[in-house]
């Protein structure tokens, strides 16, 4: 099974590089499942019911979130009938919506969990034994384990794929916005990259106008961040191939689209 991971649309010009972009990556890789990171799909924070239907629209079987889950409001009217919406599972007991779900594609079932750091992010329940918990109930139906770990820590996320590592069949990173260059398969068959990176504004930082960030490091002053929708776009993503009988990966590889990294067909 070969499964493509889209990181952290955001804004517009993500949304954009999605619609442009997945069907010429569908034709060239091939994959069975496509996921793609959405908290901050909706003018770079939250994601909304429209935005939610045009990921899928545009070829999406899973949309996973992450500390911007809750950032517009209308999500609570939706997330609990938004079968292939998932956030961070390891939000406290009692949380709107689902932190896994199951996808069948051509009769094989797939297991996708989110969960989220505690490093630098609001204090939420352990995303480790969260794990242990779902990874014990998702191995009665299946083999193959996707886990999105929305997470800021570089140390945090290595550490959960060595925890992971041969009980999953891959842990991508994602909330950082910037791609890191160790995708590699551990030892005992998990998939592991520390960021899948940000599908959004190229020219910006982070996905923010630069002007303003700089100013804020300049002054220390109050600023309003805004998306920059004016400049170049680019689309950062993740290609895995599983084993289907013992969900261990085969094989890893980045995905870069942007001016300087032209896509090939």
């Amino acid at each position: 099974m070969k499964i493509l991971f889209i990181g952290d649309v955001t804004g517009s010009p993500g949304r954009e590089m999605v619609k442009t972009y997945l069907p010429k990556l569908k034709e060239k890789y091939r994959p069975n499942m496509t996921i793609i990171n959405g908290e901050n799909a909706a003018a770079g924070k939250g994601i909304t019911q429209k935005v939610y239907k045009q990921l899928l629209e545009w070829g999406a079987h899973v949309i996973t979130m992450g500390n911007h889950t809750w950032d517009k409001k209308e999500i609570f009217e939706f997330i609990d009938d938004a079968n292939n919406l998932i956030r961070p599972a390891n939000f406290p007991e009692d949380t709107p919506g689902k932190g896994i779900t199951f996808i069948n594609i051509n009769g094989t079932e797939a297991a996708v969990i989110n969960v989220q750091g505690r490093t630098f992010l609001p204090a939420i329940d352990d995303p480790f034994r969260k794990m242990d918990e779902l990874i014990e109930a998702a191995k009665k139906r299946t083999n193959i384990i996707f886990v999105d770990f929305h997470a800021e820590a570089t140390s945090e996320k290595q550490a959960l794929g060595w925890y992971l590592d041969g009980k999953v069949s891959a842990v991508a990173g994602t909330h950082t916005h910037i791609q890191t260059a160790d995708e590699r398969i551990l030892p005992n068959g998990t998939a592991y990259i520390t960021d899948v990176g940000m599908t959004g504004p190229y020219d910006a930082i982070l996905g923010t106008e630069r002007e303003t960030v700089i100013k804020k490091f300049l002054t220390g002053l109050p600023v309003r961040f805004e998306i920059d929708t004016k400049g170049r776009a680019q689309l950062n993503g993740l290609l895995i191939t599983v084993d289907e009988k013992t969900g261990s990966a085969l094989n890893i590889e980045r995905i870069l689209v942007n001016d300087d990294h032209p896509f090939i067909i």
